[in-house]
């Protein structure tokens, strides 16, 4: 057996973090499926409803689940070097901050405050150590994103402080208010 065989061999392995982010893809397309079947869809709709975009979105991770699975079957998608790297579990803290910031902080003081704090936080896991550039890039991420739902489509996503007092300007720039 030659150096090359072995390596075939162990490649061939099942590899189990990344069996595990396939499968954990695959339980989120289920759930996406069976939320959507329950949305109450008016007959108004002839062929195309509130269900389409959410169907499609499950199909599609559906399909990128079974093919991370049958990766992790072959061995893994990671090269060997970086199975090697260890966790940077500090970055990983910043990101998981984020995240938790985003859902604590929406409620209580909107979706932009709530989206610049998880912003700000997933950079400086990423690397970044500009905050005051990551926030102002995060601010006017997120007022766009706002003011695309808000406005344009009418959906609200979580007004707060910042939402309400530029809510009044845009009226009274828009000749809405007095």
């Amino acid at each position: 057996m030659t150096s090359s065989d072995t390596g075939e061999i162990a490649k061939t392995r099942l590899a189990l973090p990344e069996l595990f982010i396939g499968l954990g893809l695959l339980v989120c397309a289920v759930v996406l499926f069976w939320q959507t079947r329950m949305m109450p869809v008016s007959p108004m709709y002839s062929k195309v409803g509130p269900t389409v975009f959410p169907d499609m979105t499950a199909a599609g991770l559906t399909v990128l689940a079974i093919l991370l699975i049958v990766a992790a079957w072959r061995g893994g998608w990671q090269p060997d070097e970086e199975k090697d790297t260890p966790t940077d579990w500090k970055a990983m803290g910043f990101v998981a901050a984020g995240l938790v910031a985003n859902v604590v902080l929406i409620q209580p003081l909107g979706f932009t405050a709530a989206s610049v704090a998880m912003f700000v936080l997933v950079c400086h896991g990423f690397g970044s150590r500009h905050p005051l550039r990551d926030a102002l890039i995060a601010l006017v991420l997120a007022l766009a994103a706002y003011f695309g739902f808000a406005r344009a489509l009418g959906v609200n996503i979580g007004a707060g402080v910042i939402e309400n007092v530029l809510n009044v300007v845009v009226d009274i720039v828009l000749g809405l208010r007095n």
